[in-house]
């Protein structure tokens, strides 16, 4: 833990490129295969009405965010842009998981390979990440401002 709060920048930096590199691979992998995408939410139980825009939404806030990430005056608000966007995914596998008899998957690249259950695994930490994220962050702002101003 010291060695994370004494590197504060690098484990920030070293976070924004993992979240870039799932992010980008994420929207990607939709976008490759947009109609399988878009076949899989449609068979959602629980995003049949909303699946129309949600196919577009997703993969673009996806990149949306990879992009604010990259750009340190819009990491915090990317940090928890990201944490978000993990919170829902995982709000959702846990929905589908408890109350759904069928469960499509509308994942890709080596995500649709996972279980249900690692798959939500990875989703919460991923959300500890940018928790973490968020939390570095906001310490290193308190860090660089000035004691008497």
């Amino acid at each position: 833990m010291y060695f994370i709060f004494k590197h504060r920048k690098l484990c920030i930096e070293i976070i924004c490129f993992l979240l870039i590199l799932l992010f980008v691979y994420a929207a990607g992998s939709k976008l490759m295969d947009y109609q399988k995408f878009r076949v899989q939410v449609g068979q959602s139980p629980v995003l049949t009405s909303i699946g129309g825009w949600i196919t577009i939404a997703v993969p673009l806030a996806e990149l949306a965010i990879s992009v604010m990430l990259a750009f340190p005056r819009l990491r915090l608000p990317a940090l928890y842009a990201s944490f978000c966007m993990m919170v829902m995914f995982t709000t959702y596998i846990i929905i589908i998981l408890m109350f759904s008899p069928f469960i499509p998957c509308s994942c890709g690249g080596i995500l649709d390979q996972m279980g249900w259950t690692a798959h939500l695994f990875f989703n919460l930490g991923i959300v500890l990440l940018a928790m973490t994220g968020v939390l570095l962050f906001r310490t290193q702002k308190e860090l660089d401002k000035p004691l008497f101003s």
